[in-house]
């Protein structure tokens, strides 16, 4: 890694906008991101009001739904790499669809019970994994350059926080107006919308090479050895874990805390993490000036840490119910501003760093920690809320996560000043 690649704003943004095959894939992921969202909120709240699950419940419902990433990201990864990326993102779209659609439908039939919802949350999240490990890698195929990285990583992010911001406010109004259950029908309904605009896809998307030797188990070791060796990505993924256990810990402690401790509606929770949430949108729209005035790293540092450190405001949060729901949406809103910057730098230094015979390989090695230390903290947050109570739980989160920042100090990706070039596999 020993060249470097400029990332003006202004040359990049007119291939962007008159890409309409990007624009197309973007705009059907933003829309199945803001049914993801009504998913979040709608199935731990159907375990909670159909089922009345416990806290360790609650976590483990969490647990499910990420697991997958855990166990199955590298393999998946691995397998994508030898395949066109567009119909397999169309297949687990589909999957998804008919899984989420099934929730209201055995809930109407008396047939849904806590294990079921458990059995289709981990379902989910096994075509998630299919999902994700390959859109990072086709994203290069659709922006066709470099160049465009940076731009196309902030349009991504955008959209994210776009959804994060309207989500969580629409998943409350539905949940209060439809129930849990029936709410999850409109995540259904957005992975049609995104499986209609990848049928709408035209940019041809190349065969990856055959190989007479390839070896499944040597790919995916050689996946995740890529990742391993490269001090870059080594730095993001083991923060990245940290940071992803905090935030997803903090989340479903909050949840729990908000639905049992202070016995906030649905309508309150979505209120406070759309509002939250803004902070993400912002972060993502401003990102590429930031990165443009600013040194990468250093950038990368202010972020990280704006997002560790946030967690800290919630077991703080003290008085009238008005300030402590205000100090509530400034937590969030700290967490999701760093986020919203973060996660610009991140996937673009993923992407600069990585040829794309690896792409696939290296989104599944991360998908693993990142979504690892997810899932790992919707369990960890059960366990937690259910031995010490929510706001203890909260506490301990809070001092973990800000312990975090003394690592993300030593990071060499805090001394970089721009995107270097990708290394030969």
């Amino acid at each position: 890694m020993t060249g470097l690649l400029a990332a003006p704003a202004a040359p990049t943004t007119p291939g962007l906008r008159h890409n309409a095959d990007f624009l197309r894939f973007w705009l059907g992921e933003t829309v199945s991101l803001l049914g993801t969202q009504v998913t979040n909120l709608a199935l731990p709240l159907t375990a909670i009001g159909a089922f009345g699950a416990t806290d360790e419940q609650v976590g483990l419902l969490r647990f499910l739904q990420l697991v997958p990433y855990l166990g199955l990201a590298l393999l998946i990864g691995t397998w994508t790499d030898r395949a066109r990326r567009r119909p397999v993102m169309l297949g687990a779209n589909l999957v998804r669809l008919v899984l989420l659609g099934l929730v209201p439908l055995l809930y109407w039939w008396h047939a849904l019970d806590l294990p079921v919802l458990m059995v289709i949350a981990c379902a989910v999240g096994v075509a998630s994994v299919v999902f994700d490990v390959s859109w990072m890698s086709y994203v290069p195929v659709l922006v066709r350059g470099p160049e465009h990285y940076v731009a196309a990583s902030a349009r991504m992010g955008a959209g994210s926080s776009a959804a994060d911001v309207a989500g969580p406010g629409l998943a409350g109004l539905l949940v209060s107006w439809l129930g849990a259950p029936l709410a999850l029908v409109v995540d259904a309904a957005s992975y049609l919308v995104s499986v209609v605009s990848l049928l709408l896809i035209r940019t041809p998307e190349p065969r990856p090479e055959p190989a007479a030797d390839r070896h499944l188990w040597r790919e995916l070791r050689d996946g995740l050895a890529w990742v391993v060796r490269d001090r870059v990505l080594r730095a993001l993924a083991l923060v990245g874990f940290c940071c992803n256990f905090s935030m997803i810990t903090t989340w479903t402690v909050f949840l729990l805390y908000g639905t049992h401790d202070l016995r906030l509606g649905s309508a309150a929770l979505g209120g406070v993490f759309a509002t939250a949430s803004v902070g993400g949108l912002i972060g993502a729209l401003v990102s590429r000036r930031v990165i443009a005035r600013f040194p990468l790293g250093r950038v990368y540092l202010v972020a990280q840490s704006a997002l560790l450190l946030g967690p800290s405001l919630i077991p703080a949060a003290g008085g009238p119910r008005p300030v402590v729901l205000a100090l509530f949406v400034l937590s969030f809103f700290t967490s999701y501003l760093g986020l919203g910057v973060a996660g610009v730098v991140i996937v673009s230094l993923r992407q600069a760093v990585t040829p794309q015979s690896m792409m696939g390989r290296m989104t599944a090695a991360f998908r693993t920690l990142l979504f690892g230390g997810g899932s790992l903290g919707g369990l960890a947050a059960g366990l937690l809320a259910g031995r010490l109570g929510p706001r203890d739980a909260l506490t301990v989160v809070a001092v973990a996560s800000a312990a975090v920042v003394l690592g993300l100090l030593l990071s060499p990706v805090t001394r970089l000043r721009t995107l270097p070039t990708a290394a030969a596999p």
